[in-house]
């Protein structure tokens, strides 16, 4: 921790929205640091206020600028923003700026955004994890809302949108693997889909590629809209975010969004805990020659994997095959 950041000065500073407190907790948080515990630990209590909004597709749609016009268009509603980026690509992590220059710099001199890139490297529980917790900093620093952005649908990104209240897929016409990715299922993840670039030949072709995929899909409930935008010349996005407010407003309505809310929360807790289980078995494996010999009779074929699966869990989490620590294996 930088000098003179105590865990008590960096939570006084978050509550208060300072921004160098802000910046100095997910520093903290993402090199893994045992005081991080401390932190949220503190700071959880103060928060669930913040609407988060994930936003992911393909490389090169635009997500980027698009997050851009938004967080312009609801700061002349007067509302708090935080931005965390996790695409390695993105303008908010090489500073490549995308669009007007001078137009995104005005976002990171507004006291009352704070954007923050994630970056791919080693994180002891997973980027995923890394990014919840900048979110729930985010939440508690007292943002009215949060833009997740992400790419691809990789495992990963797949777990960083899954916290977000509304997911916004952004797509662009002319791009034949944006519609493979929706048939590959991709689709199951969006509330709302963008379709950038309107000018563009083929974007009314697009969407009705894409709504002919969403017809497919026959539960009843919220139906993803699909709203043709031009990020750049900020054409769409009024109509774009009025369509982000209607899905809040269907999750309030219908008391799903505290539901939602539960269950990704819940997920986040197994998905945080399985993969610390996995590197502590990972780590227990290596570091005991027993286990190591067990593993060379697995790949020689003199035990069955079953086996060795059940005295594993039995010596390193003094568990039976079947996840009962109290039931024992039949011999």
């Amino acid at each position: 921790m930088t000098r003179g950041w105590t865990v008590e000065r960096l939570v006084e500073g978050v509550r208060s929205g300072d921004r160098r407190a802000l910046a100095r907790a997910i520093t903290l948080i993402e090199s893994s640091d045992e005081r991080s515990y401390e932190l949220i630990k503190q700071l959880y209590p103060e928060t669930g206020r913040a609407y988060a909004v994930g936003v992911t597709g393909p490389p090169g749609v635009g997500k980027s600028s698009l997050i851009s016009a938004l967080v312009r268009h609801v700061r002349a509603q007067d509302r708090s923003v935080g931005v965390i980026s996790v695409d390695p690509s993105s303008p908010f992590t090489r500073g490549a700026l995308l669009g007007d220059r001078i137009r995104l710099a005005d976002h990171f001199l507004d006291p009352e955004v704070f954007i923050r890139s994630m970056g791919t490297r080693g994180h002891l529980g997973g980027l995923a994890e890394a990014t919840l917790q900048a979110a729930l900093l985010l939440d508690a620093a007292g943002k009215d809302l949060v833009f997740l952005e992400t790419v691809g649908a990789g495992q990963s990104e797949v777990e960083i949108i899954t916290i977000a209240d509304t997911v916004l897929l952004v797509l662009m016409p002319g791009s034949g693997d944006s519609i493979q990715a929706l048939k590959a299922g991709i689709m199951e993840i969006p509330d709302v889909i963008a379709v950038n670039k309107r000018d563009h030949p083929a974007a009314k072709t697009m969407v009705n590629e894409v709504r002919s995929i969403l017809a497919l899909d026959t539960d009843e409930g919220w139906r993803p809209p699909i709203v043709l935008t031009e990020a750049l010349q900020g054409e769409g996005i009024e109509e774009l975010w009025d369509k982000v407010e209607q899905h809040r407003r269907y999750l309030e309505e219908n008391e799903l969004l505290a539901e939602r809310r539960a269950q990704h929360l819940a997920g986040e807790v197994f998905a945080v805990a399985s993969a610390r289980a996995k590197s502590h078995l990972e780590q227990a494996v290596t570091d005991n020659p027993e286990l190591q010999r067990l593993l060379g009779e697995v790949q020689r074929r003199e035990l069955d994997p079953l086996t060795a699966v059940r005295e594993i869990l039995q010596k390193v989490f003094k568990m039976s095959s079947h996840g009962d620590p109290n039931r024992p294996d039949a011999r």
